[in-house]
């Protein structure tokens, strides 16, 4: 089965020429000139990777990859212009696996593609989630650190789970809520920030109390230094 590629760039000429090359190397790839047309396609279709520019006329590539990120974690590579460097810090932040400078060549994209297939299907046939020094294999539901186990309740492994699928991004409590205690849960968001304390508390018995940030007026976050 071919894989799905959604290109995101507004610039015609770009977005036809990885079009034709991607659908060359074998990729089933459709287009949007848009963040609006991006966002759209993404809730009618499932991809398996997304190549983002960061420059679009409605909304940034940024504000597409964070939206993108609150309930998806489909691969992202985002393309920025050369001297960029705050963009990209940017776009890595919100989440995107991997970035590009225009103008870039075909080869390297196409290495870049292999890189994160290669990834993501190592974790999918693992089952591992994976984010230094932390490692969650979902199957046993165990959690190592440093080679020794650590001790998890099921709702702090689910916890550390979704905050640890979703690295980089910040996630608010409501969202945890959703994901962790389900779309039915009737209780107080406070519920959140107390088991965060309670998953620091094991967490910083072996050295990794700031693994876990606290983003204030907004949320938590896991990031991958």
């Amino acid at each position: 089965m071919k894989k799905k590629i959604l290109i995101v760039e507004d610039e015609k000429s770009i977005a036809r020429f990885l079009e034709l090359e991607l659908r060359h190397e074998g990729y089933e790839v459709k287009v949007a000139h848009d963040g609006r047309s991006a966002l759209r396609m993404m809730k009618e279709e499932d991809w398996q990777l997304v190549i983002l520019d960061i420059m679009l006329p409605d909304l940034s590539g940024i504000e597409i990859c964070r939206r993108i990120r609150s309930d998806n974690q489909v691969p992202i590579i985002m393309l920025t212009a050369k001297d960029a460097v705050p963009d990209r810090v940017s776009g890595l932040d919100a989440g995107a696996d991997d970035y590009l400078t225009k103008p870039f060549a075909i080869e390297e994209l196409l290495a870049r593609l292999r890189a994160i297939e290669r990834r993501h299907s190592w974790e999918e046939e693992a089952n591992v989630i994976g984010v230094t020094p932390i490692t969650l294999y979902l199957d046993e539901r165990k959690a190592e650190a440093y080679g020794k186990e650590i001790k998890l309740t099921a709702r702090e492994f689910d916890l550390l789970s979704y905050l640890m699928q979703n690295k980089n991004h910040v996630l608010t409590r409501e969202m945890i809520l959703t994901k962790v205690w389900g779309y039915d849960y009737a209780g107080d968001t406070n519920v959140v920030d107390v088991y965060i304390r309670y998953l620091r508390a094991k967490l910083e018995s072996i050295g990794l109390e700031y693994f876990i940030e606290t983003v204030r007026g907004v949320g938590y976050v896991v990031r991958e230094h």
